[in-house]
């Protein structure tokens, strides 16, 4: 008697499809406490008058660019889902990221000039290879891909 491949991993897909659709609520849920925590913090920061400092202004954009990040994987959970293709999500998604990263780089988070710097050209070399690498899925003809 021999098993048949696809009525025994079905069971299997149907539940990881139920686990995809769960991920992506939870990370609605997420947005929509982040979305009100910025709020809050937005309000915060123009009563007591520090909307002006830099750094809390930084931290702000650091708290948008986490949302839009959270946006981007669910995104590519929803897309997973549905089966479409996600690797142009997931890039766009790495590229907020390092985005983030690279905007809130502070000095004072390493120990030397040399790790300093090591780091800095690492959020550099990653920005552009992600930024050629989001340009060549534009360029390229990938089959099954739908027109945008």
């Amino acid at each position: 008697m021999a098993v048949d491949l696809e009525d025994a991993t079905e069971p299997a897909a149907v539940a990881m499809e139920w686990l995809v659709l769960g991920a992506a609520y939870f990370l609605l849920l997420l947005f929509l406490i982040g979305l009100f925590d910025l709020f809050l913090s937005l309000y915060g920061l123009v009563v007591s008058g520090a909307i002006a400092d830099p750094i809390a202004v930084v931290d702000l954009l650091d708290s948008v660019l986490l949302l839009l990040i959270i946006v981007e994987v669910h995104r590519t959970l929803v897309a997973y889902a549905k089966g479409e293709p996600v690797l142009r999500i997931v890039v766009s998604a790495s590229i907020i990221a390092v985005a983030r990263r690279a905007i809130s780089f502070r000095l004072e988070d390493y120990g030397t000039g040399q790790e300093t710097v090591l780091a800095a050209l690492a959020i550099a070399v990653l920005v552009l290879a992600l930024t050629v690498g989001y340009f060549l899925l534009d360029r390229v003809d990938v089959p099954g891909r739908p027109e945008l």
